[in-house]
């Protein structure tokens, strides 16, 4: 077995993070390049291990993943945030948790979801006008809201509602900007930002606490288990049963409700920008679209016959992985790539590191949706936007179909002109946002 594994060498305190504070994309881009398979490196006094060879990615969420948990470093801010919902519970609480929750995604229910899902985007539309100015990040944002708590919470999101969550968003995600303070702070020192922080938390508990009370007495008979098949009226007969306490059903619920939208709106907001660089790929969209659709407001049927259009969302997500990185954390000492990593260090598996890879993909800066369609033996990890093994994104087949279909409405009646300069510039937090939004130009078709 080899020594410890090669990685930049930190500063004093800091180790790395204030290098990775500054700009965590080229970072971890600059560590894939240059040091190898496995790299190691210091977060503040966390000790962090990139792994950047899709067979010991595989390894750590399929094969080997009962080896691993969701790390501890992140239980507290957000432990706060989603407590003990899907994202990050452990053991017998999520496995009960999941298979709780796996009938409101199931592919039969999933497939009847596209009219509910084009009617919401076209709620959108309705307020759009020709020539207008737009945040596409904001409004993408918005009519994913509505989906996922239409159709998981089976309830509707009023205008006072969508106004408080917007403005909780904010707080929320700044919590989780990379900060080289807060990296080597100890837990419990007070930070700027916290006050704001909770506030933001108890926004979004006073927001579930009125759709949970609403649903209450709607969920169908906790005996027979009949009764809408939404995941909120699931957790509700449970609850009846004595299954489920307020705390978890809030915790899975502001999971749902935050982690269900965001990285929908992001792969379309991603989506958008690169089509109205791309004019050749913006072409092809409309051209398949009007060849599909010929008019007709898409179905599911249409669906499966829109291809490049699932492409272009492959590539969205392979380019700016709205999940940019994520975490485990080993239950004992384990082998990977030829070195020993220590019980407890924080192992790295970054989507936007392998999805811009020069070892796995050709001209891996470029926006190519036919890269999809070209026969390649480049393993499976290279790309994971949704994770991967058991713990992988329960939502993650409503997640597409949204996209395809929003994306393809949407393109039917407007043709989208991006209106900012120069290369995006990306904030870092939980999921990877455009810093300034995406302002853009809607023209009518």
């Amino acid at each position: 077995m080899r020594s410890s594994p090669p990685g930049p060498k930190g500063e004093p305190l800091f180790g790395s993070s204030r290098r990775y504070a500054r700009d965590p994309f080229r970072f971890l881009s600059a560590c894939e390049r240059a040091y190898g398979d496995v790299v190691q490196f210091d977060l503040g006094p966390l000790d962090t291990y990139l792994l950047t060879d899709p067979a010991d990615v595989e390894r750590v969420l399929v094969s080997a993943a009962d080896r691993y948990r969701k790390p501890d470093f992140q239980d507290d801010a957000l432990g706060d945030l989603l407590g003990k919902g899907l994202l990050l519970s452990e053991g017998q609480t999520w496995r009960k948790q999941r298979e709780l929750a796996n009938p409101a995604f199931s592919p039969s229910r999933v497939t009847g979801f596209a009219d509910d899902i084009v009617s919401h985007n076209d709620d959108l539309l309705a307020d759009w006008a020709d020539g207008a100015e737009v945040n596409v990040e904001r409004d993408m944002t918005e009519v994913t809201l509505a989906v996922i708590v239409d159709l998981m919470l089976g309830t509707d999101l009023n205008d006072r509602r969508v106004r408080t969550i917007r403005k909780a968003l904010r707080p929320l995600g700044a919590r989780f900007e990379p900060d080289p303070i807060r990296f080597a702070a100890p837990q419990w020192l007070p930070m700027p930002g916290d006050s704001e922080y909770r506030s933001a938390v108890e926004t979004m508990e006073a927001v579930i606490d009125g759709i949970v009370a609403e649903r209450r007495g709607t969920h169908g008979d906790p005996e027979t288990d009949e009764g809408p098949d939404d995941l909120l009226s699931i957790l509700l007969r449970a609850q009846d049963r004595g299954e489920q306490s307020d705390t978890q059903i809030r915790d899975e619920v502001m999971t749902m409700l935050l982690a269900g939208h965001d990285t929908t709106a992001l792969t379309l907001t991603y989506a958008w920008y690169l089509l109205s660089q791309h004019p050749e790929a913006k072409r092809r969209v409309h051209e398949e679209i009007d060849d599909v659709l010929g008019g007709d407001r898409p179905t599911m049927a249409d669906v499966r016959r829109l291809d490049y259009v699932e492409r272009v969302i492959d590539e969205a997500m392979r380019l700016y992985p709205p999940v940019y990185t994520m975490f485990r954390e080993p239950k004992e000492p384990v082998e990977l790539g030829g070195y020993q990593i220590p019980e407890d260090a924080a192992v790295m598996l970054s989507q936007w590191a392998m999805h811009r890879s020069e070892r796995h993909w050709d001209r891996p800066d470029a926006f190519d949706p036919d890269r999809w369609t070209r026969k390649t033996d480049r393993p499976r990890f290279t790309y994971f936007p949704f994770g991967g093994g058991p713990r992988h994104c329960i939502g993650k087949h409503l997640a597409k179909l949204e996209a395809k279909l929003i994306l393809a409405r949407t393109a039917q009646q407007y043709r989208l002109e991006y209106l900012g300069d120069g290369e995006l510039d990306l904030l870092p937090s939980l999921t990877m946002h455009p810093r300034n939004g995406m302002p853009m130009r809607i023209h009518e078709r």
